[in-house]
């Protein structure tokens, strides 16, 4: 009977942790990037703490505003900004502290 109950608990106990929410996994840290404003002044973009395994579009260079560039990874994971949105067309990985000169121009990014 008490192995039936212990039985019974750790299963229930399973159960709801298979129900319970998980949090978004992100990134720790930050990634900046330089990009041109509306009146084509240069600015510096920042996401702090990106979510990872999600691919972001860099909000800044949506449309047809120039690329961004220059990417400065200081999160705790390895990004790959990409040339297109949307995580398309060719990828430059940066290691966690890593960084590109502005030749390298970029519109998405993700971490992993």
């Amino acid at each position: 009977m008490r192995l039936r109950n212990t039985l019974a608990a750790a299963l229930g106990a399973f159960s709801l942790a298979l129900t319970l929410p998980t949090s978004a996994s992100a990134a720790s840290g930050d990634f900046s990037y330089a990009y041109l404003d509306e009146q084509e002044n240069g600015r510096i973009g920042h996401l702090a703490n990106p979510e990872s395994g999600r691919c972001i579009n860099l909000p800044e260079v949506e449309g047809g505003a120039p690329a961004a560039s220059a990417p400065l990874n200081t999160t705790n994971e390895f990004a790959t900004a990409f040339v297109e949105a949307n995580c398309e067309g060719p990828g430059f990985a940066l290691r966690p502290g890593g960084g590109s000169s502005s030749h390298l121009k970029m519109r998405s990014v993700i971490f992993r």
